[in-house]
């Protein structure tokens, strides 16, 4: 087994809120866990304490990607029998992962209270986190709404093809005229050249810009890279096994750009990760209570 729980004297004690970003797509297939696995990576390359949570709940596969073993998932949280705490490993490069069930059909079915309950969870846990990366299921489940809501950004994962296009834009729409996000950020997959990209992230702006209150900030290009697959099937992030390959400097870049969004200093007012710590952050900045 190439993982190991990560004990309370591995970390440090817990003080200021992560940056928590969602990693979404409309339809599955689009190379969405392999984003978050790969950024997560990145972002520990980086110096980034970082966490990977996996709420593809029934399917869930980050696990798989990363050749871990764990002992408990979130099915074991649920059924109580274990803490969040419990279910933490560690990579061999230092990326904690909290992993999902695979093929428990109960746990893709889990109410909206039990989906905000995981959010809340978070805010028990003692970790000393920088960034936390979500890892949704494809879609537009309740969970997926509601764990992107309850992150500070979204990525949406999207390939030049309609189907992908079509569904990227229904998630957009109902994360923005249903939860209220305002800012997603798209990261176009699987392109071949350097113009593919922004010609992808138009289309989707276009149609956007015409029905929708959100804005579009086009976060960069993955391209199509042989590498990339050699590393899946060594359940390697691909820049871990193969970081000069095209892809692997892409999603260095992806990272290098997220670690520059500002972190949040005060709750929102509605579900979110580590909201203790968010408020906690706005009391001692405000001098007393948040504003």
């Amino acid at each position: 087994m190439r993982s190991r729980p990560v004990m309370p004297s591995d970390a440090a004690p817990a003080t200021a809120a992560p940056r928590v970003i969602a990693v979404a797509s409309g339809k599955g297939g689009v190379g969405k866990t392999t984003t978050a696995v790969n950024l997560a990576a990145a972002m520990v390359n980086a110096g980034q304490r970082t966490l990977l949570l996996d709420t593809d709940l029934g399917l869930a596969n980050v696990d798989v990607m990363l050749g871990l073993s764990p002992r408990f998932t979130l099915a074991d949280v649920f059924a109580g029998r274990c803490d969040l705490a419990d279910t933490i490993l560690e990579d061999p490069n230092g990326l904690m992962v909290v992993p999902a069930a695979s093929g428990k059909q109960h746990m893709a079915q889990l109410s909206p209270q039990e989906h905000v309950g995981l959010v809340h969870a978070f805010s028990e846990l003692d970790r000393s986190i920088d960034t936390m990366i979500v890892d949704n299921a494809a879609g537009i489940a309740d969970g997926v709404l509601t764990f992107c809501q309850a992150a500070q950004d979204v990525i949406v994962v999207v390939c030049d093809e309609p189907a992908s296009i079509t569904d990227a834009y229904a998630l957009i729409k109902v994360l923005n005229r249903d939860r209220g996000v305002q800012r997603v950020q798209v990261l176009c997959n699987q392109v071949q050249d350097a113009s593919e990209g922004p010609a992808l992230f138009e289309k989707l702006q276009r149609v956007t810009a015409r029905f929708l209150d959100v804005t579009l900030n086009h976060l960069g290009s993955i391209p199509r890279d042989e590498w990339l697959r050699r590393a899946v099937q060594r359940q390697e992030a691909v820049v871990d096994a193969f970081p000069s390959a095209p892809s692997a400097v892409a999603y260095r870049g992806i990272a290098r750009r997220a670690r520059s969004w500002q972190s949040p200093a005060v709750a929102r007012g509605h579900v979110e990760f580590f909201v203790d710590r968010l408020v906690a952050s706005g009391a001692q900045s405000t001098g007393g209570l948040p504003a």
